[in-house]
């Protein structure tokens, strides 16, 4: 079957936009495609040449002269353009001349242009597109590491020159590469080393890749692995564990003894400008993340004291602005620990929540009947006597526990997660190893 480039391209950017929606990376605000772009592409390469920076050679190629602009060229890595070249078996003037625009060759994309036939150079695409959309200047540029040289150098040479400006990009993020466990190569198509992200989502979530991500430095290199992904689940659980007892410690429905209110508003305070400061600092996502952790353990140390004095004072406030808080911070990073998400779509989603939660506050009850073994009246009735009528309805109510344990089980299958603790059950809908839901019922 023949198929259009034009239309295979198609193809491959509807997969591309699925797969950035299944990982929740928001759509951008416009889509620019080099092959609506190519007069402006040719009209951005003829300003280069009109400056003197660019020049057309005989065999239909257009290349930027490196010496001639030479003087901020290089700044990544240190490159000068006054060094002796190697050999050039080119039409290039210089070695470290770069094409703008390349003659066609034989079965290849071709547009008609000034210098023939042919089709733009790597790096005029993004100068030509960017600037189109954001004018003069960029802020923030972003890529990956190997990106930095020739490709960012490039694109920093063909903008100053066309705008006749001092510094296109004010700054450059480049990230580093994703490596499979135990590989020095990074993960890509040509080594045959890589997962698709179609693959990845069948056994874990987008959220626990973020959380993966926000592990380590965005320019480090990162080390893909089986326990890498355990670690990120574990932590999404650890943050789901809490919010869930702490929502069920302001309902009532977790009784403690009183809290100390002053040290976890200081501790909020500090997590607040420890995260502050990480951010600022080149974006330090794991130190973040770990100020966010070290808040939930100071947290959860609070919430142990489990009390039966029902009418214990509740510090509601404090618990429920470090849930806002984090719950704000992982949602500022496309992730959600929402009370209210559910995983199932639709319109029968909020069904299916009220259903659960019913059956959750029905297993409650019987469990809570069955362990609830009442005092048996008459002081006077030997301690023998008692202690054998209770052994006795301990086994008559045991068939009430085996299928509490039987129900628990069977929603588990399902990725319905019943957690029992004194009094209280505990239930969340689980998705590739992600909590997604969570809430809490009573007996």
């Amino acid at each position: 079957m023949n198929i259009s480039p034009v239309a295979l391209a198609r193809i491959y950017e509807e997969d591309f936009k699925q797969d950035m929606a299944a990982l929740k990376v928001l759509p951008p605000t416009v889509y620019m495609r080099v092959t609506d772009n190519i007069p402006q592409i040719i009209s951005f390469i003829k300003t280069i040449i009109s400056s003197g920076q660019a020049y057309a050679t005989s065999q239909g190629n257009v290349y930027f002269d490196v010496k001639s602009w030479g003087r901020k060229y290089g700044v990544f890595t240190a490159t000068n353009p006054d060094t002796q070249d190697e050999a050039v078996d080119s039409d290039k003037r210089h070695g470290k001349d770069f094409a703008l625009w390349k003659a066609a060759k034989p079965q290849e994309l071709s547009w008609n242009s000034p210098w023939g036939k042919g089709r733009p150079g790597w790096h005029i695409e993004c100068s030509t597109i960017s600037s189109a959309v954001f004018g003069k200047q960029l802020d923030i540029h972003t890529g990956g590491i190997d990106l930095a040289f020739p490709h960012h150098e490039n694109e920093i040479a063909q903008c100053e020159v066309y705008h006749q400006c001092e510094q296109w990009g004010n700054y450059f993020l480049h990230s580093g590469h994703l490596h499979v466990k135990g590989s020095q190569e990074k993960m890509s198509k040509s080594l045959k080393n890589y997962i698709t992200i179609k693959d990845f989502l069948e056994k874990c979530s987008s959220d626990q890749f973020r959380m993966f991500c926000l592990r380590g430095r965005y320019s480090s290199a990162v080390e893909f692995s089986e326990e890498s992904m355990e670690d990120a689940k574990n932590l999404l659980q650890a943050i789901s564990s809490f919010i869930r007892d702490a929502n069920a410690y302001i309902k009532g429905q977790l009784v403690c003894d009183p809290v100390r209110e002053d040290i976890l508003w200081e501790r909020l305070a500090n997590t607040k400008v420890t995260v502050k400061a990480a951010f600022a600092d080149d974006f330090d996502t794991s130190r973040a993340v770990a100020a966010i952790m070290d808040l939930i353990h100071h947290g959860n140390r609070q919430l142990k004291a489990v009390t039966k004095d029902a009418g214990s004072p509740r510090s509601s406030v404090v618990y429920g602005s470090i849930i806002s808080y984090i719950e704000g911070f992982f949602s500022a990073l496309g992730m959600s620990f929402g009370e209210r998400q559910v995983v199932v779509g639709g319109d029968k989603s909020a069904v299916l929540s009220n259903v659960i939660e019913e059956l959750v506050r029905f297993r409650s009850k019987v469990r809570h009947y069955a362990l609830a073994l009442p005092e048996t009246a008459g002081a006077e009735e030997p301690k023998q006597e008692q202690k054998e009528k209770r052994k006795q309805l301990m086994q008559e109510r045991k068939p009430l526990l085996e299928a509490c344990d039987s129900l628990r089980g069977d929603l588990a299958a399902f990725g319905i997660h019943i957690k029992d603790r004194a009094a209280v059950s505990t239930w969340e809908i689980v998705e590739g190893g992600q909590t997604e839901k969570q809430t809490e019922k009573k007996s």
